[in-house]
């Protein structure tokens, strides 16, 4: 077994993680549920390779995920930041006081929970008295989220949930990657997120790499590149796949020039400086998913981030599958999952050929299609990266695709060979073929836990299914109507992401090195002098470079 170490660092990024990690506590439950179907059984999903076990002091065993999540102070709601399982003694602060000033005190009373967390404490004290109907749950969540703990079903470890201290939820001014530039290293922070880290890391035998969701639309992006240059510096042979992540509200159009200028300059920067110290970096977030083609079979409400990061989680999930697949044995016996593969082999498959490129499109089917005809997987797979081109010849592109849970034509679930045979024959009759690719399949769909938001239209079925008609009732439809339902995801390395790549290059040379530049003093105050983004420059300037030999590594776009 390979493990792997997860990171979430930033609001948006923690609300993917809470549907993510919903996901694996729902296939632990439906696997050990007598009741289940059998596909939830038979996995062949060595769930180790994400959680460990421990042991609190009163004996009990646990099985947590093996994680570290990074946030504002006040962003978890109703949860302690030292998880549910352990209850020791948290109230000795870490903080060290050298300040002999004037000192404000925040305060907050604390956070009621919701319905859903109520239900999960009663159903862990076998309360039956006051039964919390699941609709009821539904209905709530949907009203009422307010973080990412709101809907969160699984128990964490006292070393996962850190607080930065100092940094309140509601900071309205942490927007840019300047004003977070000093928030690792402040005080003894960036030591305490690091020493939370190699608890983890210490536990495993064989680390097979980090994966790591950062929020990179404000301030958080500067205190996840000082952290991620930390891990380099650590663990220099462990590779990194990095999602960087945006929320609805980060896509809003500047009221100003200046926000306008500080908003291109921080997307720059931002990416050039997390680019340089992870393997392979994937950019997701659409400005509005609600009216993207891979909301096709969704209902999406863009304001709502409870929303566009379950689509999000869903990708990252399916995605990760053949990290934790079980390799096949000689023995003859039937398996589940074919095609397994570490982050370093994902590495290396994208971003290890020729043209040494670091920067993946992230692709979904949300429910995939039924393996009706060669082309409408393929066809139906539909981009989550924002600012790339469509419909681009690329004939050294490299493609991962993961597949799980498909659907045949009859609606039964289709066996792992049909899969390969109708996946492998659609790339064989694209007019484009890419130069590889690598296919992975799994029996097991994806599950839908109580807590996924309503985000299904009604033609959508109970297994993922496509119906004839519309079903009654709501138009949207959440766990209660859909309880699994069919993937496809993809991570493919290609010429369609220059467009995102020359867009950063062009602004950051345009507004933030070219002589009378409009926002020289801006990434001055940043605590940037020019050296220093001329270097960012050339980072980029190579990743352009990379895809298209022929381009000048320049571009004027807005």
């Amino acid at each position: 077994m390979k493990e792997i170490v997860s990171i979430q660092v930033g609001g948006f990024a923690n609300f993917v993680g809470s549907h993510f990690w919903n996901f694996q506590d729902e296939l632990l439950g439906l696997a050990a549920d007598p009741n289940a179907d059998l596909v939830f059984k038979n996995q062949d999903l060595n769930m180790d390779v994400l959680y460990r076990t421990g042991v609190t002091q009163k004996g009990i065993l646990t099985y947590t995920p093996r994680l570290v999540s990074v946030d504002f102070q006040g962003s978890l709601g109703s949860m302690s930041s030292r998880g549910s399982l352990y209850n020791e003694d948290s109230s000795a602060s870490s903080d060290v006081r050298t300040w002999a000033g004037n000192v404000s005190t925040h305060a907050s009373e604390p956070c009621k929970k919701n319905l859903f967390l109520q239900s999960l404490d009663e159903e862990e004290e076998n309360n039956t008295q006051t039964e919390i109907q699941d609709k009821d749950i539904v209905d709530s969540l949907e009203k009422d989220v307010q973080c990412w703990t709101d809907f969160s079903k699984v128990h964490y470890h006292p070393q996962s949930l850190y607080e930065v201290s100092g940094l309140w939820t509601g900071h309205q001014e942490f927007d840019n990657y300047g004003i977070g530039r000093d928030a690792f290293s402040e005080g003894l922070r960036g030591e305490e997120i690091s020493e939370r880290l190699r608890y983890f890391v210490e536990e495993c035998d064989h680390l097979q790499g980090f994966q790591f969701t950062v929020d990179d639309s404000g301030g958080f992006s500067a205190l996840a590149a000082d952290f991620l240059e930390d891990i380099a510096n650590e663990y220099s042979n462990t590779p990194v796949l990095l999602y960087s992540v945006r929320g609805p509200g980060s896509h809003m159009n500047p009221k100003s020039q200046k926000q306008a200028v500080s908003s291109a300059l921080h997307d720059a920067v931002s990416f050039s400086k997390l680019s340089a110290f992870c393997k392979l970096i994937v950019p997701v977030g659409l400005p509005f998913l609600s009216r993207s083609a891979a909301s096709t079979l969704l209902c999406i409400e863009d304001e709502k981030p409870y929303h566009c990061s379950a689509v999000y989680a869903s990708a990252i999930h399916s995605i990760s599958l053949p990290f934790r697949m079980e390799q096949v044995g000689a023995s003859g016996e039937t398996s589940y999952v074919s095609g397994a593969m570490d982050i370093n082999g994902l590495v290396q498959t994208l971003a290890g050929e020729a043209r040494q490129n670091m920067a993946a499109i992230m692709d979904v089917a949300m429910p995939a299609p039924a393996l009706t005809g060669m082309e409408a997987l393929l066809g139906s797979l539909q981009p989550l990266t924002p600012e790339i081109a469509g419909n681009v010849e690329d004939l050294q592109a490299v493609e991962s695709l993961t597949v799980h849970g498909a659907l045949g034509s009859g609606g039964h679930r289709a066996s792992l060979s049909e899969v390969k045979d109708k996946v492998h024959a659609a790339y064989e009759h694209k007019i484009t073929r890419p130069h590889s690719f690598h296919l992975s399949v799994a029996s097991c769909p994806l599950p839908i836990p109580l807590p996924f938001p309503s985000i299904f239209r009604n033609h959508v079925g109970k297994h993922g299914e496509l119906l004839g008609s519309p079903s009654s009732g709501s138009t949207a439809r959440g766990s209660l109507d859909v309880h699994s339902i069919p993937m496809a995801a993809r991570l493919r390395s290609s010429t369609a992401i220059l467009p995102f790549l020359e867009k950063r290059l062009g602004n950051l040379r345009r507004l933030g090195i070219e002589r009378g530049a409009p926002g020289t003093e801006l990434v001055r105050s940043w605590g940037f002098e020019k050296n220093e983004l001329e270097d960012m420059g050339e980072r980029l300037s190579k990743m352009v470079a990379a895809l298209n030999p022929d381009s000048q590594g320049s571009s004027d776009s807005d």
